[in-house]
């Protein structure tokens, strides 16, 4: 595993202006990984260090990463990255599914033309993703229609909510995924969103509640398997001594 603090043999030199953003992808895409592991430390000047910019663009990263709540600061640590708090997943999973029907509902209620459009682009965008399984693409395709539902609902409190949970949400998906991916699942992944699609295009409100509600069990049932997985099924402790050796 690559440590964040440590000088990166294959430094990438960024074009100037547009550090701060390359830099917050980076470090973005380590910590919806877990490569960068919850609770481990920032350190600004090894960061800078390790992607070839100044300390300036690396504190705006961490503080955009602060705003996507994936990054904490801490008194007398600094920042680090947002810990995953196992024990509150089923008071999440509870408030996910809440803000997921509601939303949904509004947008099969309330959803334009133009709304419509933008959503069945994100699904296709998702399947995509799932075809050439991209996991870092699958996390922000999925993203991305979730917030194109969210907004469709036309009410901006329940979009920034929705919008706060599906970030919270990337880091759990990612182990979703990844446990898919060593169980030979990923054909799970497919065509998930068409349901989705069918509600909202057809302004069928309780359809949308139903597949919402949907969707958030299937979730949470997945990503409490992934944690009970068992990652290398063929290791085996087997004891080799003839009948009556003492081991």
């Amino acid at each position: 595993m690559q440590d964040s603090t440590s000088p990166d043999a294959t430094t990438i030199k960024y074009r100037k202006g547009s550090s701060a953003s390359e830099v917050c992808e980076g470090l973005r895409r380590r910590i919806l990984t877990l490569e960068l592991r919850p609770g481990e430390p920032l350190d600004e000047t090894q960061i800078s260090r390790s992607f070839g910019v100044s300390r300036s663009p690396v504190r705006e990263a961490i503080n955009r990463l602060g705003a996507e709540r994936l990054v904490v600061t801490l008194p007398n640590r600094g920042a680090v990255v947002a810990p995953i708090d196992l024990m509150g997943f089923p008071h999440f999973m509870a408030a996910l599914d809440l803000q997921q029907r509601f939303a949904t509902r509004l947008a099969a209620r309330h959803r334009t033309t133009a709304d419509l459009d933008r959503i069945e682009v994100r699904a296709a965008e998702f399947n995509a993703a799932v075809r050439a399984f991209e996991p870092m693409d699958m996390l922000q395709a999925n993203y991305d229609f979730h917030i194109a539902v969210g907004e469709a609902g036309h009410n901006p409190y329940v979009a920034r909510q929705y919008g706060e949970l599906l970030s919270d949400a990337r880091r759990y998906l990612h182990i979703h995924i990844e446990f898919l991916i060593q169980t030979e699942g990923r054909s799970l992944l497919r065509d998930q969103h068409d349901d989705f699609v069918s509600a909202i295009r057809a302004r069928d409100v309780e359809e949308a509640d139903r597949v919402a509600h949907r969707h958030s069990l299937q979730f949470e049932e997945r990503f409490l398997r992934a944690l009970r997985h068992m990652p290398d099924p063929n290791f085996r402790i087997e004891a080799d001594t003839a009948e009556g050796d003492t081991p």
